[in-house]
């Protein structure tokens, strides 16, 4: 029943639901139903279109808010364009507010400091560079500096404290601690406020926003349901007005009354423009014409996804896709080379438990070892695994606190791999010293089954278990760079049992003549590489 009704080809295992869920074929048929029988103009004009648009907007954005149990008095919900752009839209805010702030007499000028924990996407990370000061932590920093209320000291006009942290890590899907904006609030910590990246946390479980009280929420949509490809940003009313109000940019349908005209201006004897703002947070965010198709189709999603699952289809999914991950973690775990090597190495936070939704979601970040222990490349085994049908995802995932965390390597490290190796986000090196510097992670939706958690086994154990490291029939020079610094850095105890000049001069000829991803300025450019780190004259070519 499960693939009958959703848009997956038959053969086809997707892995890859933290990416984006698959859309339920029921949903994209209402949609198209909708569509072709109702006419939408845009809200922003008067027309019996625009209205229907409009009524349809906002009563859709009232059935959002009940979906992540989140009352309207309470809250309010912003359309974007993705998770990534709530965080940009609160990063703004709060900047506007800070500038906006009087300097208190005898005082330092108000200030915009941030704490982010490890495990944050880049998306959140990034908020740092605009930011006067940042500071990155860990679960052991939070829980002391809760308990210590250090912030309640904090001054009125002292600027703003943001502190952010993702609902669920999308590295490993680890979930972290859903009470920690109730708590600082319980704290009574001045001018401090939470922002929660629920965008991998909210595609397999239900959300209590009336519990949680976060002040600051960024969703998106298409990773719970599939389609649209649209976001939302969650705001809690009593705590973050002042700062969306001081927010100096307006665009179209944000405003009551503009004033302009020729010769007014900021400048000594001018006339200044001025404006009014809409009285609603969400008018007051929302620029420009709402994708109002995208919109309607987010109410196709909502009740789609009640006639699927149930009356409460996030508690079901909760509950299946954890199930599904405690059953594949625990066979990845007992899996084993003929010799009793492992064949998985799994990645999981100590405090996670595989089962236990409070603490893990439906997520699996592994690399595949080989019977001696070597571990095979993560892009590698997405690739073969790709041929064969299953879709998963390999790399960092945009979580350099995931990369040092879990991998063991430090900014430093990183830093040396991308300045001498070129290791970067979109072409990483996969192995640095024989480690991974990556993972392949199978991430697990609301149309996961048992069959799906097989064939990604069944295809590890028939490509990898108990086989022989074959040689790639084509290296780009890249490797072959790594795989020399490797060879140069194990060899330092002066045993020679690193390759020969021959050996790897064969390897550098043989990339030349069947190489296909890489172009000969690129391919010059390796070969210097090359010739610093080994500093021969066997490349000349």
């Amino acid at each position: 029943m499960w693939l009958e009704i959703l848009t997956l080809d038959t053969g086809k295992t997707y892995l890859d639901h933290a990416g984006s869920q698959l859309p339920a074929k029921t949903l994209i048929n209402s949609f198209a139903a909708d569509l072709n029988s109702h006419l939408y103009g845009n809200p922003h004009s008067a027309s019996t279109p625009s209205h229907l648009a409009g009524e349809r907007v906002d009563e859709i954005r009232e059935q959002t808010l009940k979906f992540f149990n989140a009352s309207s008095e309470d809250f309010e919900l912003i359309f974007v364009a993705n998770a990534t752009a709530a965080v940009r839209l609160v990063t703004e805010c709060i900047q506007d507010y800070v500038a906006s702030l009087p300097k208190p007499m005898l005082s330092k000028k108000p200030t915009f400091s941030f704490s982010y924990h490890r495990e944050c996407h880049n998306s959140l990370v990034g908020i740092r560079e605009v930011a006067n000061s940042h500071l990155c932590v860990d679960d052991e920093d939070v829980e002391q500096w809760l308990s210590s209320g250090a912030s309640k000291k904090r001054m009125a006009n002292n600027g703003v404290h943001l502190f952010a942290y993702p609902g669920q890590s999308n590295f490993n899907g680890r979930r972290l601690p859903l009470q920690w904006p109730n708590r600082i609030r319980e704290a009574g910590m001045q001018d401090t406020y939470t922002l929660v990246d629920a965008a991998a946390l909210a595609t397999t479980t239900p959300l209590n926003l009336d519990a949680m009280q976060p002040d600051f929420l960024a969703v998106s949509f298409y990773k719970i349901f599939g389609f649209p490809d649209l976001g939302g940003l969650i705001v809690r009313k009593a705590s973050t007005a002042r700062i969306i109000a001081a927010r100096r940019y307006f665009g179209g349908g944000t405003v009551d009354v503009v004033a302009a005209q020729r010769g007014s201006g900021s400048g000594r004897g001018q006339t200044p423009g001025w404006h009014v703002k809409r009285a609603a947070l969400s008018a007051q965010l929302e620029g420009g014409t709402l994708p109002f198709h995208n919109i309607v189709a987010l109410g196709h999603a909502l009740r789609t996804h009640h006639d699927l699952y149930g009356a409460d289809p996030m508690a079901a999914i909760s509950r299946r896709t954890s199930a599904l991950a405690a059953a594949a973690y625990a066979r990845m775990m007992a899996a084993r080379h003929r010799g009793g090597a492992p064949v998985f190495a799994v990645y999981k936070d100590n405090r996670a438990v595989y089962g236990d939704p409070a603490t893990q979601g439906a997520t699996l970040a592994f690399n595949v070892l080989r019977a001696d222990g070597t571990a095979v490349g993560f892009k590698d085994v997405e690739r073969a695994a790709d041929r064969k049908g299953i879709f998963v995802r390999s790399g960092g995932h945009c979580n350099p606190g995931g990369v040092t965390s879990y991998l063991g390597w430090t900014p430093r490290d990183l830093r040396e791999m991308y300045v001498r190796m070129g290791h970067a986000c979109e072409d990483m090196v996969q192995l640095y010293l024989g480690r991974p510097t990556g993972v392949v992670r199978a991430s697990l939706g609301a149309c996961s089954t048992m069959k799906d958690i097989d064939a990604l086994l069944d295809f590890v154990r028939e490509e990898y278990v108990d086989k022989a490291p074959a040689a790639p029939a084509e290296m780009s020079l890249r490797q072959i760079v790594v795989e020399m610094e490797s060879r140069t850095l194990d060899d330092a105890d002066g045993t020679g049992e690193g390759s020969t000049a021959t050996d790897r001069s064969k390897r550098v000829m043989m990339t030349l003549r069947t190489g296909k991803s890489h172009s000969w300025l690129e391919n010059l450019l390796d070969i210097v590489n090359v010739r610093k780190v080994w500093n021969t004259g066997v490349l000349l070519i």
